[in-house]
């Protein structure tokens, strides 16, 4: 089968592409946050907002062609240990197309909402029950674990809630928050006793930082009042990983920029989002400049990711150059043929 996607030489578009809609709309809804609680202008996010949802569109219909044109391709990446996990990205992506649509048509935000968790749901409990089947391989383990469980229901919880369904959102936020907690021993286990993940894989690290701040921005959603001590120790918790990969930086960065780093984008603009919602409800002392510095932060990382991808677009160089592609060879986050040889 012809594995191009339009040309003779680049790959179909790799379901990890959708980290960077997720990326894009999180940035958005940290910009809705702070013209909440700051002096800027409706417009700026009102803009972000619908730019981040063209990008979503035109990443659905991208992959949707994928499963109608590059079949083979898109069951050899739904095999793939790792490249798997991002299929979950696919409804997480919706469901925060839910919240912000949500000022603009109410029906068409349940109805994403309700197809964003449905799906969700069961792409979870397939993944998630291969990986109780075992026979996963050491090398294989990522922070992209928590992608069909971790990510989709902290999500969930918070569109539910913005939806007023606060019991279906804390049923969410239960199940996000024991799976977080159970998959980061397995992570942490990983790292502490196996080989040192291969350059292709690194990038995914920056996931970690996702789950203490989006389940923080859940929480947030499903309470009321000036934030207790939970909601503190979350955006601790969230603000030590963000130290912690501010080190690994130079030892995650050994290779050019790829879409992979979008992998940092969502917990990037989750933190400020967490932040700012923590400040509007009351919080003081240290949180008033934590928020604005982490919004300022967020906006340069993700704008350099954008920078990124931008430049590399323009040098048509965005996909992975084309291969002959089987359920065992497909590159675990969509980079190059070298990187793919590195994971395997």
């Amino acid at each position: 089968m012809n594995n191009t996607n339009g040309t003779n030489n680049r790959s179909p578009m790799p379901v990890a592409f959708f980290g960077i809609a997720v990326g894009s709309m999180a940035l958005a809804g940290a910009w809705r946050a702070a013209a909440r609680a700051w002096p800027i202008p409706e417009a700026v996010p009102a803009f972000l907002t619908a730019a981040a949802l063209v990008v979503w569109f035109v990443l659905l219909v991208a992959y949707g062609r994928k499963w109608l044109v590059e079949r083979d391709a898109a069951i050899a990446e739904m095999r793939h240990p790792v490249q798997s996990s991002f299929a979950a990205l696919v409804p997480v992506s919706s469901m925060l197309a839910a919240q912000a649509v949500q000022a603009w048509s109410r029906p068409f935000a349940i109805a994403l909402f309700a197809i964003g968790v449905a799906s969700s749901l069961a792409l979870g409990a397939y993944l998630q029950g291969r990986f109780w089947q075992g026979g996963r391989k050491p090398e294989m383990t990522t922070p992209a674990i928590y992608l069909p469980t971790v990510a989709p229901s902290f999500v969930a919880a918070t569109a539910a809630a913005g939806l007023g369904l606060t019991q279906v959102g804390i049923l969410l936020f239960g199940a996000g928050v024991f799976s977080w907690l159970a998959l980061e021993s397995i992570v942490l286990h990983r790292a502490a006793v196996h080989e040192p993940l291969p350059e292709a894989l690194r990038p995914t690290l920056g996931i970690q930082l996702a789950p203490p701040v989006v389940g923080g921005v859940s929480y947030l959603a499903l309470t009321h009042g000036v934030p207790d001590t939970f909601a503190y120790m979350m955006l601790g918790y969230g603000l030590y990983q963000a130290l912690m990969l501010a080190r690994l930086v130079p030892w995650i960065r050994q290779r050019a920029f790829t879409p992979s780093y979008w992998a940092f984008s969502f917990g990037a603009a989750a933190l400020p989002t967490m932040a700012i919602r923590m400040v509007e409800r009351g919080a003081a002392g240290p949180m008033t400049w934590i928020a604005p510095v982490a919004f300022i932060v967020a906006n340069v990382v993700i704008g350099l990711m954008i920078a990124g991808t931008v430049r590399a677009i323009v040098r048509g160089n965005l996909l992975p150059a084309a291969v002959a592609s089987t359920a065992s060879n497909v590159t675990p986050i969509s980079v190059d043929r070298r990187a793919a040889a590195g994971a395997r």
